[in-house]
């Protein structure tokens, strides 16, 4: 029941952060702004998560996480109301933004009382269901939205977020047990933790494999377009699939982070690698692609559950802050590699977009192998 509630909330939140990407040409109208101004919703939203997450995680460690998970998830109903009825695109903005700060918050605590709900050695299994809460805010997130708003009306679909915050608002009231922290550590004694060279490459790690995955998909629509040659409708039901194949990967990663942590972690980027030169080479076949989507959707999925495990096994004193830290850098990894791989795009063409996917997984290599044998290291003097 706890695990199922926090994969609930994990999805409300991501789908507030998500789902207004398909309805922001009905904003735009609504407000008379312009469609770059309205999406100010998504870069602010996103912007003030990265700001957050280093600091307020790591703040309200020391407190019970059901206090602080029903503080976050009744500001974000909140805020979403008022969304909903927004008079002018200000107070929108404003509305929208706020609880954007308590968004690493909150997704650090629920895969941190993931895992000490479940204990060492079921914390992957625990961790990637409430990952299928992310993924599917993030998959179902904008068509669901989109849906909703096309039949009914925008304050509606608007609402819908908030109905969904408020329902795991009243689940985590009556269902969740109070969980007070297990020990309470000074800032100074978590922020201590940085001096850790494995947390370091671990850190790296996550962002250059997070950035061979979205560096590539973020160009994805238009290389199914240009290359694939796939119709703007079967662009859609593609990206569909993708995601679908992205959860059941998440599910596949607990199974496998759980009993083969360390092969996994090592044999992960030689996977991915031979399905990118699989792409370069067939990228252009509609069938072959449509293989290859599915096959990448799974594969996606195990990378978002190593990197929350590989960061997260590194400090596994500090649950929230490491959590924390994963999130950022997650998010940095999608951001330097969208850039990268868009340089890539304007000096070599669409096609090449998965060279780039292959040099940061090169990169991640870098730092994934000197953190396999530092932990190895680390085990062999412990026995």
């Amino acid at each position: 029941m706890l695990i199922f509630i926090l994969t609930i909330g994990v999805f409300s939140i991501i789908n507030t952060e998500m789902g207004v990407i398909g309805i922001l040409p009905l904003i735009a109208e609504r407000y008379g702004v312009a469609i770059s101004e309205a999406g100010l919703l998504v870069s602010l939203f996103a912007l003030a998560v990265a700001v957050a997450g280093p600091t307020l995680p790591l703040l309200f460690s020391r407190y019970n996480r059901k206090t602080v998970m029903i503080a976050v998830l009744a500001a974000f109903t909140l805020c979403n109301a008022v969304s909903a009825f927004a008079a002018d695109f200000t107070v929108l903005l404003i509305a929208r933004t706020a609880p954007a700060f308590l968004h690493p918050v909150y997704i650090s605590l629920a895969f941190a009382a993931a895992a000490s709900q479940a204990g060492p050695e079921d914390a992957p299994k625990a961790a990637a269901k409430v990952m299928v809460g992310v993924s599917a805010g993030m998959v179902l997130g904008v068509p669901v939205v989109s849906w909703v708003a096309e039949a009914t009306s925008l304050t509606t679909a608007m609402l819908f977020f908030a109905a969904l915050n408020g329902a795991a608002l009243a689940a985590t009231i009556c269902f969740v047990p109070s969980m007070p922290p297990s020990q309470v550590l000074s800032y100074g004694a978590q922020l201590r933790v940085l001096r850790d060279s494995g947390l370091w490459l671990a850190f790296f790690a996550v962002i250059c494999l997070n950035g061979s995955i979205f560096g590539v998909f973020s160009y994805l629509a238009d290389y199914l377009d240009r290359v694939s040659g796939y119709a703007p409708a079967w662009v859609s039901t593609a990206l569909f699939v993708y995601g679908s194949a992205n959860i059941a990967g998440n599910l596949i990663a607990g199974r496998l982070l759980s009993r083969r942590a360390a092969r996994t972690v090592f044999l992960f980027p030689f996977v991915l690698g031979a399905l990118y030169i699989w792409m370069a080479l067939d990228g252009a076949q509609p069938y072959m692609m449509a293989v290859i989507l599915l096959l990448w959707g799974i594969l996606a999925g195990i990378a978002a559950n190593i990197h929350q495990y590989w960061i997260a096994s590194a400090a596994p004193e500090v649950p929230d802050f490491a959590n924390a830290l994963f999130l950022v850098a997650a998010n940095l990894g999608t951001c330097i590699a969208a850039a990268v791989c868009g340089w890539i795009i304007d000096a070599m063409g669409i096609d090449a977009v998965v060279f780039g996917g292959l040099a940061f997984l090169a990169g991640s290599l870098l730092f994934f192998l000197p953190g396999l044998y530092q932990r190895r290291r680390a085990v062999g003097k412990a026995g």
